[in-house]
C-alpha cells in the first residue's frame, strides 16, 4: 500500500491549480458520455459508474447545464469514446501508464508516442508496467476539514484499507469494490472531500534525482495537455529537498 509521498503533495497542489483553470471540464464530458454508454442509463440511481463521474463533476464545480447536455447527448445515441491504455518508461526506469478516451484511435496512438519520444521516454508493450500498480479507490480530505481519528473511524468502518498523512491532506485508500461505501460514509458524516476517484497506485516508488523529476514532471504535463488523455500514473517519488524545488515550479 502506498505511504507518505512528497510527489503526492506536488500533484495535489497542481490538481487544485488545474481545476481553477477549468482544464478538467472537457475531460469530464468524455467521462460522462462513456459512463452513460457503458452503464446503459443516464440516471445515476440506475448507473453507479455515472454516479461516480457526477461526484467528480461536482468536486470540479462543473456547471449543471454542461452535465445535463453531456448526459442527454450520450443517452440520445451520440457516438461514445474508446478507451486506450499506453505503457512505458521515463527517466531512471520510472514506469508510466497513460489512460485515454478517444473518438479517433488512429490519431491518439501516434500523438502519445510522439509525446513520449519528445520527453525522452520510451513506450513499452501492453502489460510491460501495469503489473507494478494496483487499482484503488482514493479520497483526499484537507486536514482542516476533518480530525484524523474521527476520519479513520468513519472510513475504516466503511471498508477503507488505510489513511495516509500527506502533510496538508489525508489520503484514504480503499478497494474499488468498497469505493461507494466509503464515499457514502464520508458524505453521511459531513466530511468534505477534495477529490475522489478510482486510480492506479504504485506498489513501490522509485526516488529519482531533481533532473529526472523535472523531466518526468514535464512529460506528465505534456501528456495531460492532450485532449484524449484522462489519467497519467507513475511510480516515482522525490526527496523533501527535491519536492521543494518542484513545488516552486508548479
Amino acid at each position: 500500500m502506498a505511504g507518505h509521498s512528497h510527489w503526492s503533495n506536488i500533484q495535489h497542489k497542481k490538481a487544485a491549480k488545474d481545476k481553477k483553470k477549468g482544464k478538467v471540464l472537457s475531460k469530464l464530458i468524455k467521462l460522462l458520455c462513456t459512463a452513460v454508454k457503458e452503464g446503459g442509463s443516464g440516471k445515476p440511481e440506475e448507473n453507479p459508474r455515472l454516479r461516480l463521474v457526477l461526484d467528480k463533476c461536482r468536486l470540479a464545480n462543473m456547471p449543471k447545464d454542461n452535465i445535463k447536455r453531456a448526459i442527454e447527448k450520450a443517452a440520445g445515441g451520440s457516438s461514445g469514446y474508446d478507451p486506450m491504455v499506453f505503457e512505458g518508461y521515463a527517466q531512471e526506469g520510472v514506469a508510466v501508464v497513460v489512460e485515454c478516451l478517444t473518438d479517433n484511435t488512429q490519431r491518439t496512438g501516434p500523438e502519445i508516442r510522439y509525446i513520449f519520444d519528445r520527453g525522452g521516454a520510451k513506450m513499452g508493450k501492453q502489460g510491460s508496467v501495469m503489473h507494478m500498480f494496483q487499482r484503488k479507490g482514493v479520497f483526499q480530505v484537507e486536514k482542516e476539514k476533518a480530525d484524523e481519528e474521527a476520519l479513520m473511524d468513519v472510513v475504516i468502518e466503511a471498508g477503507a484499507e488505510d489513511v495516509v498523512d500527506q502533510d496538508t491532506f489525508f489520503e484514504i485508500y480503499a478497494d474499488p469494490n468498497s469505493f461507494m461505501a466509503v464515499n457514502d460514509a464520508l458524505e453521511k458524516a459531513g466530511i468534505e472531500v477534495q477529490s475522489s476517484e478510482v486510480q492506479l497506485i504504485a506498489d513501490n516508488r522509485i526516488e529519482v534525482s531533481l533532473d529526472a523529476a523535472q523531466k518526468i514532471s514535464k512529460l506528465i504535463d505534456q501528456l495531460e495537455e492532450n485532449e484524449d488523455v484522462q489519467n497519467v500514473y507513475t511510480n516515482f517519488d522525490v526527496s523533501a529537498e527535491t519536492a521543494e524545488r518542484l513545488a516552486a515550479e508548479v
